[in-house]
Formats: structure tokens, sequence, C-alpha cells
């Protein structure tokens, strides 16, 4: 099935969207890949922008970079982009704990508030959906404690019941919440083990915020376990393969 091409004020919206979000140069060839319209078409459009002072530099053939300094309306939303709200918001609001619920729902409301009338049927009558949380027990746990020592780059004291139903206690650095539609998982690098660590958060009985920061910078722990994670599929692969 063919979609729909973008109209001419769209696609240019979509080509400021997409050079805003890539932190290196974009070719008219893979913006029009994106769009699904010709090189010339990005050509033109890219010309036109630059001719309304929207600060893009670059050239055919070498890539497009988008430059600081321009404002765009940070509500400027598609159908396509509204829709990818909502559906994350109603998986956040069926999903997380009672604040992140809560959350989720204050930002479908502050979002209808502020698009035009066009937009709102995809809030009031959306066209996507999420299925409910299989784990009835799901929200009881503290992941809002979690979430706060994550954004402070707090260790954590951990109170953690294994597979065999032991209690130990841990000290680790958390480094992000992973959710999933049966349960919630804190990674983090355990010191006791001295690697990285997946703590289902329905095993954790009690958790302290430590008046200690984590020995590592948050992103350089994210993109270590990203890595981590990469060479594990990678190696299952080769094993399977």
């Amino acid at each position: 099935m063919i979609a729909e091409p973008l109209r001419s004020t769209d696609r240019l919206f979509q080509i400021i969207q997409i050079l805003r979000r890539s932190s290196r140069p974009v070719t008219a060839r893979m913006l029009s890949e994106e769009l699904e319209v010709s090189i010339r078409t990005i050509y033109r459009d890219v010309a036109h922008l630059i001719g309304q002072r929207v600060p893009i530099s670059g050239e055919a053939g070498v890539g497009y970079i988008f430059g600081a300094g321009y404002d765009m309306p940070p509500l400027a939303l598609l159908p396509a982009e509204l829709e990818a709200i909502i559906l994350g918001a109603q998986w956040v609001a069926a999903h997380g704990e009672k604040e992140l619920s809560r959350a989720a729902l204050d930002v479908l409301t502050k979002v209808k508030a502020v698009i035009p009338p066009a937009l709102q049927p995809f809030i009031s009558i959306p066209s996507t959906a999420t299925k409910l949380p299989l784990d009835a027990l799901q929200g009881k746990d503290d992941r809002a404690s979690l979430r706060a020592a994550i954004r402070a780059g707090m260790k954590l004291r951990l109170h953690y019941r294994d597979q065999q139903g032991e209690v130990t206690e841990r000290t680790v650095w958390p480094v992000v919440l992973g959710y999933s539609d049966i349960t919630c998982m804190l990674i983090a690098w355990c010191e006791l083990r001295q690697r990285f660590r997946h703590f289902r958060t329905d095993r954790i009985h009690a958790v302290e915020i430590l008046d200690e920061k984590i020995g590592e910078p948050r992103s350089r722990l994210l993109q270590r376990w990203k890595a981590q994670r990469i060479m594990a599929l990678a190696k299952i692969t080769t094993e399977t393969g």
C-alpha cells in the first residue's frame, strides 16, 4: 500500500523536523526516501525553506544540517505525531504506577487544550489502543522513588527477593526503568556483582535513596548497558544461526 503523499506545507514542516532530530548531515536522498517524494522535490523544498530564512546549511550531495536560533511552534503536530503521543500516553496510563498514569492523562488534557479543532477527534475518538497489563499487582511497588533516584543520579540500597525467595541487600547505581506488558525492571549497576543487573520492581521489598552519587555519569552507564545488550544479542544470534 502506497502512503498518501504529504501536502506541501506538511512536507516542509517534516523536513524541518527530520533535520532537527538529526545530529549529522541529512542527504536529500535520505529525506526523499523518508518522505516518499523525489529528490528534485526535496531540493526545491529546501531552497524554499532557506528563502524563508530557515537556518538550513549544506548542499546537494553532502547533506543538510539545521542551525540554532529557529523558533517553531512546539505543538504544530501532524496527525501521525498526535497518534503517537496518544498511543504512548494510553500505554503509560494503563501500565504505569499511579503517578505516571495520572501524568499521562494530564498530558493528553494539555495537548487537547492547544491543538486546533480539526485535530480534536484524534484525542476524543482515538484510532489507537493499547491492551491492559497482564499483571494485576502492577503498580504496587515504589517506582516513584526509583525514578527520583535515577533523575538525581543517587545510589540506591535495595532489599531484593531473588528467584529462590531469598532476600538480599544490594547497593546499586540506577540507570533506567524498563517497562513491559508484564512487569517493570530496574536496570542498574550492582556494586556486589560488579556488573549490570535487571531487578524486577515487584521483587523489591524496600528501597532507600542513599546520600551518595553514583560512581559514573548515567549517560555513560546507559551507553555501556546498551553496548552490552547488543553484544549479548549478537552472541545469541551467532549461536542459533
